[in-house]
C-alpha cells in the first residue's frame, strides 16, 4: 500500500465520515450486547457534527480516507470524558487506536487543562477493556449506559499519558 496512518485533529469536512466509519465500527459492539440502539449507533449527523466544532476531535487518516476517530471533552468537574474510540475493523489491532488515544489525552490535559482522563467500556468489551489497561486506566467502578449496557468505568492520572506515549 505504501501509506502510513497519520493522527490528526478533526476538520469540519471530518464529520461525514466519523459519522459513517463510527456505524460501522459499533456493530460489532451491538452484536455484543444483542442491542442495536447503543447511542454511538444512534447519535445523528448533526450531533456528530456539534462534537467536531466544540469537542477535542482526532482522526486517523489513511491517505484521505478517515479510519479512525476518538473524542474527548471537558466535563463540570475538569476531568476529561473520553469516548466513541473506534478504528476501522480491517486496521484494528495495529496500534491506531492507542495513537488516537495518546492524541487525545495530550490535546486534552496540555490545552484544556485536563487532570483525569476517565472512559467507559462495556462490560463484555474485552478488547477495548485491554487496550485501555494497557495504556494505564485502571478501573473504578460500574454505570449503566443510557442504552441499558453495564459498563465499566476507567480512569488514569492525566500526567501519567506521557508515560504511555
Amino acid at each position: 500500500m505504501g501509506m502510513s496512518v497519520t493522527i490528526s485533529a478533526a476538520a469540519e469536512q471530518d464529520a461525514e465520515q466519523i459519522f459513517r466509519l463510527q456505524y460501522l465500527c459499533f456493530q460489532s459492539e451491538a452484536a455484543l450486547y444483542g442491542n442495536y440502539r447503543i447511542a454511538p449507533l444512534v447519535q445523528s449527523l448533526d450531533s456528530v457534527r456539534q462534537e467536531v466544532a466544540e469537542d477535542c476531535v482526532f482522526v486517523a487518516r489513511l491517505g484521505d480516507e478517515v479510519v479512525g476517530s476518538v473524542r474527548g471533552r471537558i466535563t463540570e468537574d475538569g476531568t476529561a470524558a473520553i469516548g466513541k474510540l473506534c478504528v476501522h475493523p480491517r486496521l484494528q489491532g495495529h496500534g491506531i487506536g492507542a495513537r488516537l488515544l495518546k492524541a487525545a489525552e495530550a490535546a486534552l490535559a496540555e490545552e484544556r487543562g485536563a487532570k483525569t482522563f476517565r472512559l467507559e467500556a462495556g462490560h463484555r468489551s474485552e478488547s477495548n477493556l485491554r487496550l485501555y489497561s494497557k495504556v494505564g486506566y485502571q478501573r473504578v467502578g460500574t454505570s449503566q449506559g443510557s442504552d441499558g449496557v453495564p459498563m465499566i468505568v476507567l480512569e488514569k492520572k492525566a500526567e501519567s499519558y506521557a508515560t504511555t506515549a
